[in-house]
Formats: structure tokens, C-alpha cells, sequence
């Protein structure tokens, strides 16, 4: 990537904008290939949430992903440059794509702030192929015409544009120049109440008559209606068989449900609900472009690299939460005593360890893990952190942890393997590694559990469990139940909002 020595606020007019896409289109010409063009500019505060909702497009591509651990939070929409991909070499080429766009990137603007530059949003399903007409593809990366993130206080916008050696210098300016103004002076839109307010409406005038609310009282209610995919009992008991055969130590089988409710599901409004209820999760939204997002808010971090340091996470072993501080602690010591969920969870970090390994990471195995408290579920949990070794890339490493065994099994391909013979439906992103890179070799990529792909008004709702021995398929069995309350709490809302 080149960063160009200019700064797109200082003499910022479309006159000035046109002659630098005109010298883009030159730099187009002489290298015989078009050029990426980023320019990157702080604007005030802005929920980048807020604003992908207030300009959400079914028809583009979209992604969202929030980390409230540590205040950030981007989102992009229609991409400018795209790949899909297949099969076990898929990491290697999504790498491939991100080098060669990068070296026909041209970066103007405040580049080196947080989220400054273009990112390359990402995302792999479970499995390395899929079936067809599948809503994703099992690789896709892509980078957004329009950014906008968030780190602490600091709020960068992003536009990025392909400059080829015919692109019209005037055309690009004025759909860039609007795009411009908007971030900069970005107003959210007003909520019912405050818009009656402004406008000088009296309280009485919001409140109901009686006859209205009789009315309304006689009106059908909105409710959500489930089916069950598949018999997820059966799947456990076969699970336990291969594990009593010496096939496998360990083997996560997942549990998918049909919700179909009488209003169309906005995703965005759903997925903020979401992020609202969990607070310490992943909240994240990735849209196909062909109107279905695949939503949720994962507790599992997969890796994150930032400034030379690695951090990743093994996270297995799980009990409900308590309904007072007494039971809630007495239920995590069970579970901190638990002999099947210290196995279950020694076994993800023992993979996690030889994997990460020939990369030149090393793992301490010998940690005791703590806990991991969410709103409706505590978790074993052991953070790994490690000094980025010398010529790892964040992808090499995202490709040798995904799946882990915490959402596939140990060992990992003789479970992957039989997970797609006992499952009752594609798993597609559910427990896939989703996230982004950035042009300085940075990112963070989370594994999309506690999710459902939503599509006009039905969900599909996915939870898993991991078995190993001693598992019994109607524990597990309400394990999954657990895990299925949030979203079906979030999705019995929306319908009824």
C-alpha cells in the first residue's frame, strides 16, 4: 500500500477531489491495473451500529462486529472488491487477494488512526466447501465502499473507491463527495417521541383513547412460532459411540430451530437487542447481499492481533448462571470441579497448543481456567496471550485454530469429518471464523456461535454442545436450551415490538 502525503480536509472541495481521482486514474493508466483508492478522515462520534442501520441495503454486502471488551466497534457495506473462495486452500487464498489489492492501494488521509485505512472484511464457514445455494460461500472477503468505526472516543470514516484507467475522475467525486457530508454531519434519525416533541405536540396527544385501546386489544397479537431441526438426541448417542470406539476423544454436535415470526425480522434491530443483552459478547451482523444476515453475540474470541502481540482464548465447559450471588457462585465452583468440563476444556487447549505450535507460538497447558460469566451462561475459560512471531501472518494463524476443538472436536478432522454425517442441516458460518484484516497485518476474528442466519420472517437458530465421555444426551440436550434462550427472547421481542 501507498500512503500518499495528503490531507483530504485541507482544501476540501470537489474541485480538489476530481484532480486526485484524476491522478489516480493516471497512476491506473501507467501501471496497467486499476488502484484502490482509501481515503481515510475522524468525524465526530458516531455508533457505527446506528449509521450501517440508518443506510442498510438488503441487496449489498454487510458487516458488523463489536467488541465491547475493548470499546470498538466497525461496520462496512458494498463492496468494491471482492473474492470467494473454496476447499482447504481457502485462508492461503483469501491472503493471496488481500497482498495483491493491497499493493495497488493508494491511502490518503488519516491512515495510522485507529481503523484508519481500507479492511478486509472476512468470513469462513464452518466446514472448507458448502452446499449449493447456501446463503455464504464457505470464504469471502471483500472490501466496503464505506467504513465506519469506533475505538474509545475516536470515530474514523472510510471511503474507498476502485480507480481504473477509463473511471470517470468527476462521477467518483460526486458519489465520494456525498458520502462525505453525510458521515460528517450524520444525524440520527428521531425517535417517535422526540420527533412529537419537537414539533410541539402535547403529551395527551400520544397518550391512546379508550375506544383505541379496545381496538387495539382486539387486534391479533404477534407471536413466534418454532420447529425443531433434526433429533438431537440421537445425534448425541451416535457421538458417544464413535468416542467409546476410539475414533475421536471428542466431538461438538450442534442443534438447529426454525422460528418463524408474523413480522418481518430486521436484523440490524435485532442484532441491538442482542448487544444490549450481552454486553460482554461479540455483537456482530454479516449480510449476503441477497437480503439474509447471519447475526449473533459470540462470547468466543478466535484470535485478535494488534502492535506485534497475539491474544486468543480457550473456551469450553459450560453451567448455567445463578439467580442470586450465592447460587451463581456455587454453580461456577461446580463447575471449576468439574472433572468431564476440565477434560472437555484441557482437550480444546491441548489442540490449541500443538497447533499453534509449528507457528512459533507457545502456550502455557499447565494454567488453571477461570471463569467466563455471561448473562446466561458462565464458561471455563484460559486466555493466551504470545509475541507475534516473525513472519506469522494473522491468517496463518486463524487457519490453523479454526475449527477448534471447543466447536469441532479432537481430533479435529476425523470430527469435523463426522459432524457433517450426524448434523441435521449445514451448519454454513454458524461456529465459522468471522472478522477482519487490516492493511498494517492487525485484526480480530471471533468464532460465530449464539447465532442465527436470518432471512425476511424465519431464523434459524443454532446451539451446540461439546460430548465427550460421560456426556449424557439429555443434559446436553439442555444445554443447547440454555444457549437457544437468548436469541429466542430477543426474537419474541422483536416480533412483538
Amino acid at each position: 500500500m501507498t500512503i500518499l502525503p495528503l490531507n483530504p480536509t485541507e482544501n476540501a472541495t470537489p474541485e480538489a477531489l476530481t484532480g486526485f481521482f484524476s491522478q489516480c486514474r493516471d497512476a491506473a493508466r501507467a501501471s496497467g491495473c486499476a488502484q484502490l483508492v482509501s481515503i481515510s478522515v475522524t468525524v465526530d462520534a458516531l455508533d457505527p451500529l446506528a449509521v450501517l442501520e440508518s443506510i442498510y441495503e438488503p441487496g449489498e454486502l454487510h458487516f458488523y462486529a463489536e467488541n465491547p471488551r475493548m470499546e470498538t466497534a466497525i461496520a462496512g457495506a458494498d463492496a468494491v472488491a471482492s473474492l470467494e473462495a473454496s476447499g482447504a486452500g481457502r485462508f492461503a487464498e483469501v491472503q493471496r487477494f488481500i497482498d495483491r489489492t493491497l499493493e495497488h492501494t493508494l491511502a490518503v488521509g488519516e491512515v495510522s488512526a485507529s481503523f484508519g485505512g481500507p479492511h478486509f472484511f472476512t468470513t469462513f464457514a464452518f466446514q472448507d466447501s458448502v452446499m449449493p445455494g447456501e446463503p455464504f460461500p464457505a470464504a469471502r472477503v471483500f472490501v466496503p465502499r464505506w467504513q465506519v468505526s469506533r475505538a474509545g472516543e475516536i470515530t474514523t470514516a472510510v471511503a474507498n473507491v476502485m480507480v481504473g484507467p477509463e473511471s470517470d475522475a468527476a462521477a467518483l467525486t460526486d458519489r465520494v463527495w456525498r458520502a462525505h457530508r453525510k458521515f460528517a454531519a450524520f444525524e440520527y434519525p428521531a425517535a417517535p417521541d422526540a420527533e412529537r416533541e419537537r414539533r410541539g405536540a402535547t403529551p395527551e396527544a400520544a397518550v391512546p383513547s379508550l375506544a383505541e385501546g379496545e381496538k387495539r386489544k382486539e387486534q391479533p397479537s404477534h407471536r413466534t412460532s418454532m420447529r425443531e431441526v433434526g433429533y438431537y438426541r440421537d445425534a448425541v448417542r451416535k457421538g458417544l459411540e464413535l468416542i467409546a470406539s476410539g475414533e475421536m476423544r471428542k466431538i461438538v454436535l450442534a442443534r438447529a430451530k426454525e422460528v418463524v415470526t408474523e413480522n418481518r425480522i430486521h436484523p440490524l434491530k435485532l442484532l441491538n437487542d442482542l448487544r444490549q443483552r450481552f454486553p460482554d459478547c461479540y455483537a456482530f451482523s454479516i449480510g449476503d447481499g441477497c437480503g439474509r444476515s447471519f447475526i449473533g453475540a459470540s462470547p468466543e474470541r478466535l484470535v485478535r492481533v494488534s502492535r506485534g502481540s497475539l491474544e486468543t482464548e480457550a473456551l469450553a465447559g459450560s453451567i448455567r448462571r445463578g439467580s442470586g450471588a450465592s447460587e451463581d457462585a456455587a454453580l461456577g465452583a461446580s463447575l471449576l470441579r468439574s472433572e468431564k468440563d476440565l477434560r472437555e476444556h484441557a482437550l480444546v487447549l491441548d489442540s490449541m497448543a500443538r497447533r499453534l505450535a509449528p507457528l512459533g507460538v507457545k502456550v502455557d497447558t499447565g494454567m488453571r481456567p477461570g471463569l467466563k460469566k455471561l448473562a446466561n451462561v458462565q464458561h471455563l475459560c484460559t486466555p493466551v496471550r504470545s509475541p507475534m512471531p516473525a513472519g506469522c501472518r494473522l491468517l496463518d494463524v486463524v487457519a490453523v485454530l479454526h475449527p477448534t476443538p471447543a466447536v469441532g472436536g479432537t481430533p479435529r478432522e476425523r470430527a469435523v469429518a463426522r459432524i457433517a454425517e450426524i448434523e441435521a442441516t449445514p451448519r454454513g458460518l454458524y461456529a465459522g471464523a468471522l472478522g477482519w484484516v487490516n492493511a498494517r497485518g492487525g485484526g480480530e476474528f471471533f468464532v460465530g456461535i449464539r447465532s442465527a442466519l436470518v432471512d425476511g420472517r424465519t431464523a434459524r437458530i443454532f446451539a451446540g454442545a461439546g460430548i465427550v465421555a460421560g456426556s449424557v444426551p439429555e443434559q446436553e440436550f439442555s444445554e443447547t436450551e440454555l444457549k437457544f434462550r437468548a436469541l429466542e427472547d430477543a426474537l419474541r421481542q422483536s416480533s412483538e415490538s
